[in-house]
This record gives C-alpha cells, structure tokens and sequence, in this order.
C-alpha cells in the first residue's frame, strides 16, 4: 500500500542534471536538433507560403555561398559578432550579467569617428589608428567600468545598470552626431575626400584588417580565460564569490578588471566598425550585436573557437532570412520565423544535452 501511494505522488516526469556528456554526444544533439528544425521548417514553408521547402533552403544557402563576394560579407559580419562575443566571454564567465555591449560598442565608435574626423588631416595614418584604437578601447573601458563599480561598491543589479547604459549611449551618439552634421541631412561617410581613418584594401577587402584582429583575439582570449591567473580568478569568482574571498582573490577588484577588459574590447569592437566596416557612426552602428552575442557567448559556454562556430551560423541564418525575403518577395517576419525556428530548436537541444528527463516508475540511476 505505502508502494502504491507513494507511486501516486510520484511526478509523471523527473528532471536531472545529466552528467559526463561527451562531445560526440553533444554534436549528435545538436545534428538532430538541427534537422527536426529543418523538417518543421519544411512544413511551415509548404502550408504556409507554398513554396517548395528545397528552392527555399537552396536560396538561404545562396545567401552565403552564392559567390566570393557573398561569402566575404559573411566573414565580415561574422568578424563582428564573434568580437562582441568574445568580448562578453570573460564577464559572463564571473556571472556579471553585461548586457551593456550595445552601449559599449557605441561609445568605442564615437570616440574613434571623433578622432578619425578631428585628426585625420594632422596624424599620418599609422598614429591616427593608434589613435583610434586606443580612443575607442578606453571610451569602451570607461562606459563598462561604471557599472562594475557600482557592482562592486554597493551590490547593484548590473543587468538594468547595463541597459540603461546603453540608452545613455545610444542619446550621446545620437546627439554628437547631429552636432557633426550641422545643417545636412545626415551625417554621411566620414573623410570621404581624403579617407582619413579608413582602412587599407588588402585582399581586395577594406575589412581584412578586421577579420585578422578579430582572429587573434579569439586566441588571445581562449589562452586568457585557461592558462592566465586573470582567467582562473574569473573562474573562480563566478563559481562562488565567498570560495573566492576564501582563497584569497580581491573579488571587487576581479569584478571592475574583468569589466573593463569587456568594456575595452566592445570598445575595440566599435573601432573596427567605423575603421573597416561603416567609416561613420550612427545609433544604428551597433546593429543589435551586443544582444545577440550573449547567445553567442552563453551557447559556446565561453570557449572563442565554439563562438566562431555559432557566429557563423547565426550569421548564415541572417543572411539566409534576408535572401528568401529578397527572392520570394515575402514578408520579413515570415522569413525572420524561418530561421527563427533553426534557433529555437539549437536552444532547445542544450537541455537535452545538461539534462534528462525521466518517466514515473523508472529508477533514480535509469536512463
């Protein structure tokens, strides 16, 4: 009897935290999750819009792979969010909860566009990208040192603190900007005459030099966060704030240094954008890039060579979603739904790839 009513109170489905998932494992995961998208993506495209789910797929692919020069716009968004990602690696490894990556990024541009329009006739270029570097790393460093501050100094929630940064940001650039325009309608390419600030073409790309920064960076941190004392106080920290004051780490210390690396590389993030990418400022600069590198960061679990493998597949995505609007003639969102769909389920498999559910009746130790 004890049995039965013991039975009867027992949930029909347990969940436990899985443990010693190998890597085969989790790719296998992730391959299957990856394909029961494309198969729900298949259906919504058959019964909602009509087309052939093939033609459909065949055109996101062509959105990369259609042409050298697809594919180097590819590696040219990829280099950026792969930037932002590993910029927010070291503080959501201390479990700070950044998300003031938008701002940062903003504030790392305005300071470079600044220097870039103010100095571009009086520095040859090799001090006036030194210039800008260095002006956009601090800028970046300042704006993220603000909240880590206040984080450390009182306790506050440095996840509203983040965003509201980044509106703070984002009304200075729109201010500044509008101050640099004067009386035109906007404010345009910056040093388009004498292409003061602008990077060299090599390659036959003018954003090599960012694909090349952003490459060793992904080392550079990777080593950072493993071999480095720097990255096992991060460690350290984020897994227990007291086990960190026991050992001996200045956990206030840790938090404003960590924050200011972040800060730096948005920062430095923001340089690349006006130097390689745009050659201007905006409020748009960004493009939404510190938001969806925390999914980038977070899914990687914060190894760099993973976040290139997930840049480039939210990248593929982007770029796929906006080719099948192109060529369908469909509304956006429909196409936004198509690759929205691919993310939802890679998402989903990370569950299944930390946990495992279990069915009434089963034992504690089953599968």
């Amino acid at each position: 009897m004890s049995q039965t009513v013991t039975a009867l109170h027992e949930p029909l489905l347990r969940i436990a935290k899985r443990e010693g998932t190998t890597l085969p494992q989790k790719i296998l995961v992730r391959a299957v999750a990856i394909l029961l998208a494309l198969v729900v993506d298949a259906l919504f495209i058959f019964f909602v819009t009509g087309l052939n789910p093939l033609s459909v797929y065949g055109v996101m692919w062509n959105g990369t792979f259609a042409n050298t020069t697809r594919f180097n716009w590819m590696l040219r968004d990829l280099s950026i969010l792969l930037c932002v990602g590993i910029a927010l690696a070291p503080a959501f490894k201390m479990r700070f909860w950044n998300c003031g990556g938008e701002g940062q990024i903003l504030v790392g541009g305005l300071a470079s566009a600044l220097i870039m329009v103010y100095l571009g006739s009086n520095l040859p270029a090799p001090l006036l990208f030194a210039a800008m570097a260095i002006g956009s790393m601090a800028a970046g460093a300042l704006w993220a040192f603000v909240p880590a501050w206040f984080k450390a100094r009182w306790n506050t929630n440095e996840t509203l603190f983040t965003l509201m940064m980044n509106y703070v940001a984002t009304s200075i650039v729109a201010c500044v900007t509008n101050i640099m325009r004067g009386q035109a309608s906007s404010l345009g390419t910056l040093n388009k005459a004498t292409k003061a600030g602008w990077f060299p073409i090599i390659l036959g790309q003018r954003y090599t030099i960012n694909i090349i920064v952003v490459f060793v960076l992904m080392f550079a941190m990777y080593g950072y966060l493993k071999y480095l004392k720097q990255g096992y106080e991060i460690s350290v920290v984020g897994e227990s704030e007291n086990t960190a004051r026991y050992a001996g780490i200045n956990v206030r210390k840790v938090t404003i240094r960590t924050m200011m690396l972040s800060g730096l590389i948005c920062g430095l993030c923001g340089f690349l954008i006006v130097a390689g990418k745009d050659q201007t400022i905006s409020t748009t600069s960004a493009g939404g890039r510190g938001f969806t590198a925390i999914i980038v960061a977070w899914l990687a679990k914060f190894n760099t060579f993973s976040m290139a493998l997930i840049s480039f597949l939210l990248v593929f995505l982007e770029r796929g979603a906006s080719e099948i609007a192109s060529a369908y003639s469909l509304n956006e969102y429909a196409a936004d739904i198509i690759t929205g769909v691919i993310l939802f389920f890679i998402l989903g498999s990370e569950f299944f790839i930390n946990y495992r559910v279990i069915p009434r009746g089963a034992h504690k130790e089953g599968k």
